[in-house]
């Protein structure tokens, strides 16, 4: 169904297509997947919400990538509206009897989005988070300034860090690795998401990299290894590094990180890259200082992007992450609230 079909007669979707929409979007990416979000439909509204009993609070303490994720699938719900006729307008700013309310939309039917809209929908469906080496991505310079002025549009920096530094990266995600290994709640937390899934969450071994794959990447999580994969052949990665920064550290900040996390992803894999967002490095004190010495523009770094080119002969891409199902994430103005979910123990 078109746009202009999906949309003639109305000023809001029907609950139908809100459903799909949400579906699709739901393919965000987030920390070891957990999908910390909620949604609601008022029949006019749609609003979006954090759903605390998915943050991992020894990784994730303040919330702070929880609802960068939280911002990511906002932006991919926008582009999946955009490509069935509806503009979307945003309130990010958070309402004080909802503090778990992070954003608000409201919708007029669009007639005539641009063609590329199209595209990045698409995309949405074929991103995936890549974390074996990557040669240098193809039509650099001219997709560079694309990126900024997406992020830009978010008020998000985009700096792209220099090779020299990444010895330093790699260094640092070592450290942190035995760091925090001696943290039972983050181990406890890693080993529950990652490397096996219940078919609905968590990131399973096939996304991971093994051992000798890993260490031809370096500058990342260190993961729980997975199995020795036949996508390609050993060599050094040779992604570019790019950071994304905020102005200032704030929840309708973080909602934003997100926002331009998502348009950079969607806007590489449009271009036939492959990416892989790295947030280990943002995570303690020590990170967010050497990255912030590394780069040119004032601002809190918040996410390390990878991006790169996959080998020519790498013909397949990674098997797709699971997804809860969206009747755990949507609620419709006619349906009864769904029981607050059980908090595991992590």
């Amino acid at each position: 169904m078109s746009g202009d079909e999906g949309v003639r007669g109305r000023s809001v979707p029907d609950p139908a297509t809100i459903t799909a929409m949400i579906e699709v979007a739901a393919r965000a990416p987030s920390l070891h997947n957990t999908q910390p979000w909620r949604w609601r439909f008022d029949g006019r509204r749609l609003y979006l919400y954090a759903d605390a009993e998915r943050q991992l609070t020894s990784t994730d303490p303040l919330g702070r990538q929880l609802v960068i994720s939280c911002g990511a699938m906002l932006h991919h719900v926008r582009t999946v509206f955009a490509d069935h006729g509806w503009h979307t307008d945003i309130v990010h700013v958070p309402d004080e009897r909802h503090p778990d309310r992070l954003a608000a939309i409201e919708f007029r039917p669009w007639s005539n989005p641009p063609a590329s809209i199209r595209t990045l929908a698409s995309a949405v469906e074929h991103r995936r988070t890549d974390r074996l080496a990557l040669h240098e991505p193809q039509g650099w310079a001219e997709l560079l300034p694309r990126l900024r002025a997406l992020t830009a549009a978010q008020y998000v920096r985009l700096d792209v860090l220099d090779e020299s530094v990444r010895p330093q990266l790699a260094a640092l995600s070592r450290k942190f690795a035995t760091l925090r290994g001696h943290d039972m709640f983050y181990d406890t937390e890693l080993h529950w998401w990652a490397g096996h899934s219940d078919g609905q969450e968590g990131i399973p071994r096939t996304a991971l990299a093994s051992e000798a794959e890993f260490a031809q990447v370096g500058v990342g999580r260190v993961f729980p290894p997975g199995p020795r994969t036949a996508r390609r052949d050993h060599f050094a990665d040779r992604a570019q590094l790019v950071v994304l920064s905020a102005v200032r550290d704030s929840v309708p900040q973080w909602v934003r990180v997100g926002e331009a996390l998502s348009a950079v992803l969607l806007e590489c894999t449009a271009a036939g890259l492959a990416t892989c967002t790295l947030t280990n490095i943002t995570e303690l004190p020590d990170g967010r200082d050497l990255l912030t010495g590394m780069i040119a523009s004032p601002g809190i770094p918040q996410a390390v992007v990878r991006i790169g080119t996959p080998p020519i002969d790498d013909a397949h891409l990674p098997p797709p992450t699971p997804r809860r199902p969206v009747a755990d994430i949507l609620t419709l103005a006619d349906q009864a609230a769904p029981a607050p979910p059980h908090r595991r123990n992590r």
